[in-house]
């Protein structure tokens, strides 16, 4: 197919495309940007100097890639925002690059989607198949496991971690770390259960399930310390690699995890997670 940028395009000459690379009408790429083969920038979208893009990723409309930081520290220091392959970002998202305080770079793994007025703040480092639905917002310095689903006009607060194929639901502010695998609902995020859909979807076997149930009831519902919960959960739990990521994800929480919704007077529903 070959290399196609529309004549009221502006492309720098540092900029450096590869092949089979799309841009349209009125898009905008900066100096020292590089993008990888067969990625498309749609009309009016603006990718900015020092980011690196890889191949395959689509760029919509009105987008803004690599951004300088809103970080009143920033000095316009150079700082990267490096993106993998695959990656979908929709319209006016905007994906800001690093700062030096921050370890200098922005990082986004494969196969994200990034919906519509989504928001990648300085310094977060996200893994791969996150979904990010509309107006999601992450600030600075927060790090999303991959397969994560972050729901529409979430907010996470900076520093925080969103654990492996956790589901934060919309509207929920998040203000401490989520752990892999756990859903979180409500104005301020309270963990709920385990994410049996994203358990499920997953392939991940009965006794899995049942393990992720058990951690819930230990970590957050009964009133064992959490170090004794953890040490109970890997001692029947431990050969399972997905426990051992969620005991280890917790222990090095220095926010301290989301807390769990209050029971209601329905209880626990079959599932383990509170009606």
């Amino acid at each position: 197919m070959g290399r196609s940028i529309h004549p009221t395009a502006i492309v720098a000459s540092g900029a450096e495309l590869g092949e089979d690379v799309i841009v349209g009408p009125y898009a905008v790429i900066e100096d020292d940007v590089r993008i990888g083969a067969r990625t498309r920038v749609d009309s009016h979208a603006v990718i900015k100097r020092h980011t690196r893009m890889g191949e395959d990723n689509h760029v919509h409309s009105h987008a803004v890639v690599g951004g300088e930081p809103q970080d009143l520290k920033f000095a316009g220091e150079t700082t990267l925002l490096e993106i993998g392959d695959g990656n979908s970002i929709r319209e006016f998202a905007t994906i800001h690059r690093g700062t030096a305080g921050g370890g200098g770079v922005t990082r986004l793994g494969s196969r994200n989607l990034c919906m519509a007025y989504t928001h990648v703040a300085h310094d977060c480092i996200l893994g791969d198949d996150i979904v990010m639905s509309n107006a999601a917002t992450l600030a600075g310095h927060i790090q999303v496991g991959s397969h994560a689903i972050i729901s529409g006009l979430a907010a996470v607060h900076q520093f925080c971690r969103i654990g492996e194929h956790a589901f934060v639901g919309g509207m929920t502010g998040v203000a401490q770390d989520l752990p892999p695998w756990m859903l979180a609902v409500g104005s301020r995020a309270l963990v709920r259960g385990p994410n049996l859909v994203g358990l499920r979807r997953a392939g991940a076997p009965q006794r899995t399930i049942a393990a992720f149930k058990t951690a819930f009831r230990l970590v957050w519902r009964s009133d064992m310390p959490r170090a004794e919960a953890l040490d109970l959960l890997l001692a029947e739990s431990g050969d399972i690699p997905e426990i051992q990521d969620f005991v280890t994800f917790v222990r090095a929480s220095s926010r301290g995890v989301c807390p769990a919704e209050k029971i209601s007077a329905r209880g626990l529903d079959e599932e383990g997670a509170t009606g």
